[in-house]
């Protein structure tokens, strides 16, 4: 793959120039503070500038964000490409989260496959119809709220049973 075509999925960090446009490495730095619920979100601790970033802390535990593996089983209405979009949308509306960009691909002759880029991080699905199954992959930093697409994703495909684990990436131990 192209270096350019690294950049367009993200992938190339580096600064580059570009026919002569400079691309930085990083956002330009933003600043975000939020407590409720005994949850912060608190600035960098890297003494290297004054950017924040999104880590969290909660119960004495600082973090990154919270990334929750969500399996659905007998679930239903996994071919339906437009109704997953929708619900994409309600999973980031409730989150709290930013929507960037949805991609889904629906495969032949049964399956939808896809990721909703977020500016807290991303939620992606896969999902086999004919078993009954999907995926997803839910991540989100900051003062987003992860957990609150659980019950919006059983609510939408009514699973016979579902399994959820969470991962806190980015935990900073002591």
């Amino acid at each position: 793959m192209s270096d350019d075509g690294l950049f367009q999925l993200g992938m190339d960090l580096e600064a580059r120039d570009y026919e002569g446009l400079h691309m930085p490495a990083f956002d330009e730095p933003r600043s975000t503070t939020h407590t409720e619920d005994n949850i912060t979100v608190a600035p960098a601790s890297n003494g290297q500038d004054e950017r924040l970033d999104h880590f969290i802390e909660k119960g004495g535990v600082r973090y990154a964000g919270s990334h929750l593996i969500i399996d659905l089983y007998d679930a239903e209405r996994l071919d339906d490409l437009p109704y997953i979009e929708e619900t994409l949308k309600t999973c980031i509306e409730e989150a709290g989260a930013t929507l960037l960009h949805i991609h889904l691909h629906p495969f032949e002759p049964t399956g939808v496959s896809g990721v909703a880029v977020l500016a807290e991080s991303h939620i992606s699905v896969h999902t086999w119809p004919e078993a009954g199954y999907a995926a997803f992959d839910v991540f989100m930093c900051g003062d987003a709220e992860p957990e609150k697409c659980v019950a919006v994703l059983e609510r939408a495909f009514t699973p016979g049973r579902s399994q959820v684990s969470e991962l806190l990436r980015g935990k900073e131990v002591a």
